[in-house]
Order: structure tokens, then sequence, then C-alpha cells
């Protein structure tokens, strides 16, 4: 190789180099070139709506649940101070009967409604993936389709359907609104909204699904019921997790349906559950620092339920 070729071989083959102290020939350094500003600005607009409405409130609500107002004044003149309260609030919270009570309706709401949820998001992702299904993208839209509908809408179409003046399925002889009846009643409602929802989540997980698999099971002889129970369902375990997840924290956050019944039904108090008592403390009792308590510490359960239940998924998935 001459010396022509020393010098062009390395332009050829991209490297440029550079002469070094000992006459060699040493790589030159790519120059660094500056970091984008672009994705940082377009994250701008979403951490300054964060800050605004899930940080400062939550700053907000905790300073309020160490504050207590006191009344002060005579018959001629009433005033009130705001004091600090220290852990008044939280012990006040622990000890409210009850705010406990309308925990243990809302865990067996929860109880109906999560089972019934994933259970028919399964039943019929499976139905929907077998390959002699008719009119699959009409159904998963059917299916679908109560998700879309706004929880205040659907929730007073259910109760003109129980309601027994209005019911075309057996209000009149069914008793939705009985002590026991209203738990099912609002259930099915969180079941109907959300089941579609769920399914297209399944749904998508099976259709990810290599077809290799289906086209040994099929060889070997299995039937579509045997595919669904056999291979179908523990291959899709992670999307039937995430939707439990999901279903779990949608039960703790558990408001629009109670409280729309409210008015059709006896059985309901404006502190059925949870949230309708923190609703009811803040804008009816204008008890602002037991409400900001109240919801300082169903934060935290609500933090501390999704983290187990996170945790004990993944290793159950895992396995």
């Amino acid at each position: 190789m001459t010396v022509d070729d020393e010098v062009v071989a390395p332009m050829r083959s991209g490297a440029a180099t550079v002469p070094d102290e000992g006459g060699g020939r040493a790589p030159a350094r790519k120059s660094a070139r500056p970091k984008p500003a672009l994705p940082y600005f377009l994250v701008v607009p979403a951490v300054v709506l964060f800050l605004a409405f899930v940080v400062a409130p939550g700053i907000y609500a905790l300073v309020l649940s160490f504050q207590a107002r006191k009344v002060s004044g005579g018959l001629l003149g009433r005033g009130s101070t705001v004091v600090f309260a220290g852990i008044d609030n939280y012990l006040a919270v622990l000890g409210d009967v009850e705010l406990w009570g309308a925990t243990l309706r809302m865990i067996a709401v929860a109880a109906i409604s999560i089972p019934f949820t994933v259970g028919l998001a399964l039943l019929f992702a499976l139905m929907l993936d077998v390959s002699r299904a008719r009119l699959t993208r009409f159904t998963r839209l059917a299916i679908f389709v109560p998700y879309a509908v706004p929880g205040v809408i659907a929730t007073l179409m259910w109760g003109f359907l129980y309601l027994p003046a209005t019911s075309p399925i057996g209000g009149s002889h069914i008793d939705y609104f009985s002590s026991v009846g209203v738990f099912f009643s609002v259930g099915n409602i969180a079941v109907w909204g959300a089941t579609g929802f769920n399914m297209i989540v399944i749904f998508t997980a099976l259709r990810a699904l290599p077809p290799e698999i289906y086209e040994a099971a099929r060889l070997d002889g299995c039937s579509e019921f045997q595919m669904a129970w056999r291979i179908k369902a523990p291959l899709v375990r992670p999307a039937v997790v995430m939707c439990t997840l999901f279903s779990t924290l949608a039960a703790l956050q558990l408001f629009n349906e109670p409280n729309t019944l409210r008015p059709l039904s006896n059985a309901i108090s404006s502190t059925w559950v949870p949230l309708m008592k923190i609703y009811n403390d803040a804008f009816v009792d204008s008890d602002l620092s037991q409400a900001a308590a109240t919801s300082v510490v169903f934060t935290v359960v609500t933090l501390g339920v999704s983290f187990v239940a996170a945790r004990l998924i993944q290793r159950r998935v895992s396995r």
C-alpha cells in the first residue's frame, strides 16, 4: 500500500484522522452535538398542569387538615378564627363510625363489580377471538359503547330502569333499591360501564399472541374451549391482572353512581361511600378541615392499596 492509499483508506471508511505528536495518525474526536430542547418544551405544559391541579391542591389539602376553625363571640357578635389543630382532625377521622360504615359499603360494591367486570371482559374477549366468530367489529363496538357514556347519564338511565313506575325489567316486582339490592344495583352500573374497556385491553393482548400456538394446538386436537381455557387465558394473564388493578382503583373512587341514585332511593344516604362523606363534610357541613383530613387519609390508603396490589400482581405474573 502506498502513502496515498494510507491517506485515502480512512477517508473511505468514514473515520477521520489527525496527526498525533509522534507522527502517526489518531482518530479525530466527533464534535459534541447540543441536545435538542424541543422534547423538554413539549413536556412543560403537562408538568405545569400536574403541578397546578394535582400537587398544589394536595399541598393545600394537607395544610387544611392540620387546621380548625374556632368560633368566638357571644350574642352581640360572632366570628371565627383559624387555629392549628395538630392531629386532632386525623384522630377524628380514624374514630368516625360513619366513615367506617361508608368504607364497608364501598368494599361490598367492589366485591360485586370487580369480579364481574374482569370476568365478563375476559369472556367476551375470548368469544370474539374465536376463528368462527361473526360480526366481531360490530360486537366489539357494541360492548365498548357503554364505556363512552358519561357516568352520570348512565346512572340516570339505569335509575329509571330500576324505578317501579318506569322499569321494563321487573321493577314493580323486584326492589332494586332495597337495603341489599342497592349494592347490586350500583355494582351493575359500574360493570356495565367498565366491561367494554377491559374487554378491549384483553382482546388486544389476545391478538398479539403468535398464531403458531393456535396452529400447534389444533394439530394436537384441541377444541376452541380447550384453547381458550388452557392456552389463551393463561397467556393473557398480565392483561387480566392489569384490568383487575384498574377496576380496583375505579372501585375506590366510587362516587357518581350512588350520588346520582340518591334522590331515587332512600337506601342511599349522603355519606354512603367515603367520597360522598368527604363531599358532604366539605360542601354541606362546611367543615373543610375534616374533609381535608379524610381526603389525605383516603389518598394514603388508596396509594397503599395500589402499591401492594401492584407488587402482588407482579409476583404472580412473573411466576
